[in-house]
C-alpha cells in the first residue's frame, strides 16, 4: 500500500512538473516571438492572379452582371449603403460606400483590406475584425464640398476595377486599375503556367513595386515574403525553409521602415534552423 501511495505521488509530481514546463514554454513564446521559428498558420499560393488578369473572362462576367443587376446588389452580393460625414479644414467631407455582411476570409496575399468599423464609424484598411465591422463591397465615392474627389469599386474589401481621383476643379489626377486588390500591372511569374505553379507575385503601380511581395518554392510552400513602397523594400522581410509538414522561418531581414531613409543599412534580425530553433538574433533584440 505504501509503495502504491508513493507511486501515485511520483506520478502526480511528474505530471505537475511537465504541465508547469509547458506553461513556461508557452509564456516564453508569448513574450519572445523569436523563441521558435515555426509559423502556426501555413500560407498557400493563390490562383487568383491568373484568373483575375484574364480580361476576356472579366468582360463576359460584366455582361452577365449587367443583365441581372438589382438595387444594392454588386458582383452578385447584396449590400447595404453607408455614409460618413466629417469636417476637414473647414470643409465638409462625405464618404459614400456599400458594405456586405457576407462572410469571406481575407486573402492573406493582399496588403490592404478595407472595412467599415461600425464602432468608431470609420473606414480602415488594416486588421479586419468581423466582430466590429464589415467589408466594403460595391461603389465608393469621396466628396469634399460637393466636389467628387475619388471614386471606385470594392470587392470584399479590396479595390477592384478602375479607380479615379480628381482635384477640386474635377481635373483627373490619377487613374489606377485593380483586380481584387492586385494592381493591374502586377507581375506574376510561374514555374509552370499550365499547372498554375506560381513562382513570384510582384505588385506594381506606376511601374514601381508597391505592396506585398511573395516568392514560392515549386511545391507551393512560401519561400519569401516582404513589402515594397515606392519601389523600395521596407519593414521585415522573411525567408522560410522548404519544409513538407510545417512552415518554419529561416531568416528575417530588417529593411527601412520608411522609403528612402538615409543612412539605413539592412541587417539580419534573426535566424532559425530547420526545426525552428533560434540560432542567431541581433544584439539589442534580446538574449541569444
Amino acid at each position: 500500500m505504501k509503495r502504491f501511495t508513493l507511486l501515485i505521488l511520483f506520478l502526480l509530481i511528474t505530471t505537475y512538473s511537465f504541465a508547469q514546463k509547458q506553461k513556461k514554454e508557452k509564456e516564453k513564446e508569448t513574450l519572445d516571438p523569436d523563441s521558435t521559428g515555426v509559423v502556426s498558420e501555413k500560407l498557400q499560393p493563390t490562383t487568383l492572379p491568373l484568373l483575375l488578369f484574364d480580361d476576356s473572362e472579366k468582360k463576359e462576367k460584366k455582361k452577365k452582371d449587367k443583365k441581372k443587376r438589382k438595387k444594392n446588389i454588386f458582383y452578385g452580393v447584396k449590400t447595404k449603403k453607408g455614409r460618413i460625414k466629417s469636417n476637414l479644414r473647414n470643409q465638409v467631407q462625405y464618404v459614400f460606400f456599400h458594405y456586405t455582411n457576407e462572410p469571406r476570409k481575407a486573402d492573406p496575399y493582399i496588403r490592404d483590406i478595407y472595412w467599415f468599423d461600425t464602432k468608431d464609424k470609420m473606414i480602415r484598411s488594416k486588421d479586419f475584425d468581423p466582430s466590429r465591422g464589415y467589408l466594403l463591397h460595391g461603389p465608393y465615392e469621396k466628396v469634399i464640398d460637393d466636389k467628387l474627389i475619388e471614386e471606385g469599386h470594392y470587392f470584399f474589401g479590396t479595390k477592384h476595377g478602375t479607380w479615379l481621383s480628381f482635384n477640386d476643379k474635377h481635373v483627373l489626377q490619377d487613374k489606377l486599375h485593380f483586380s481584387e486588390g492586385w494592381p493591374k500591372d502586377s507581375r506574376v511569374t510561374y514555374y509552370n503556367r499550365a499547372d498554375n505553379k506560381i513562382e513570384k507575385l510582384t505588385p506594381i503601380e506606376y511601374e514601381l513595386k508597391e505592396g506585398n511581395f511573395y516568392h514560392f518554392y515549386e511545391d507551393g510552400q512560401v519561400a519569401v515574403t516582404g513589402e515594397y513602397r515606392y519601389g523600395e523594400k521596407v519593414g521585415l522581410w522573411t525567408e522560410y525553409w522548404n519544409s513538407k509538414t510545417k512552415v518554419v522561418r529561416k531568416r528575417e531581414i530588417q529593411y527601412q521602415e520608411v522609403p528612402f531613409s538615409k543612412g539605413f543599412r539592412p541587417y539580419i534580425r534573426a535566424e532559425w534552423d530547420k526545426e525552428g530553433n533560434l540560432i542567431y538574433r541581433k544584439d539589442g533584440l534580446g538574449s541569444n
